[in-house]
């Protein structure tokens, strides 16, 4: 089953939003900084894995980040606010949309 979450980080200013999988890894993540909401990460394991078959996986990290590499079971400190699928969407759509209009 998955899940859908996010969790606010103050001392960095930045929310983290994540799609997780019925054994608690990270499949999506999201992250935007500061009080504009700036995508700084929209990470797809599935698009890492690809990038990193196709040898261009330092190209996508630079462009769209990287996913948790610890399963959220092995977090601390962190206190999720569940999220509807469509929530998650919206953000995501926004994130991607953004990242991919930036000049690489």
């Amino acid at each position: 089953m998955t899940t859908w979450m996010r969790c606010y980080w103050d001392e960095e200013d930045v929310w983290f939003y994540f799609e997780v999988d019925a054994e608690g890894w990270v499949t999506r993540q999201i992250e935007l900084q500061g009080p504009e909401l700036t995508p700084i990460t929209a990470a797809s394991l599935d698009e890492w894995h690809l990038a990193q078959d196709a040898g261009r996986l330092d190209e996508y990290d630079k462009r769209f980040g990287t996913t948790s590499e610890l399963p959220v079971s092995d977090w601390e400190g962190h206190v999720p606010e569940e999220l509807s699928f469509d929530q998650f969407e919206r953000v995501w759509d926004r994130a991607r949309r953004q990242i991919t209009a930036r000049p690489s």
